[in-house]
């Protein structure tokens, strides 16, 4: 990518720290605009593209939305808990139910290329809230 995709990549992972929930590509070509005004929603979709092979950030594919790794560096594929009511997203490492997945699925033949689990639910700030109501 060079010079220029390097800048545009970090300004990709910018917005995505600034965010306070995951963003969809439209978000991120929003937040980009005022640096970029010409910007085009394919440069946004290839950068993210970048970033999601660099384990850098992850795409919900249940939300259509992307956020930051939250573990940076783990190389493996992680279970991304979304929480329904505030819109939170924690990331789980766990390469023993990840192997047993994946050895599930070989059964029937399948050769699978990644994993994305996620999982909807409510997290432990508003599990409290959601059982008094």
């Amino acid at each position: 990518m060079g010079k220029r995709g390097d800048a545009l990549r970090a300004e990709v992972l910018e917005a995505l720290k600034r965010a306070t929930g995951p963003l969809s590509a439209y978000d991120i070509l929003d937040a980009l605009r005022a640096t970029n005004p010409k910007i085009a929603p394919t440069t946004v979709y290839r950068t993210l593209s970048a970033l999601s092979d660099m384990e850098l950030i992850h795409r919900l594919e249940s939300l259509n939305a992307y956020m930051l790794c939250q573990c940076q560096g783990h190389g493996q594929d992680a279970i991304l808990s979304i929480c329904d009511d505030c819109g939170s997203v924690e990331e789980t490492v766990a390469p023993d139910v990840m192997r047993t997945m994946e050895k599930a699925i070989a059964r029937s033949g399948f050769a699978s290329t990644r994993h994305i689990v996620e999982v909807h639910g409510t997290c432990s700030d508003c599990a409290p809230a959601a059982t008094t109501q």
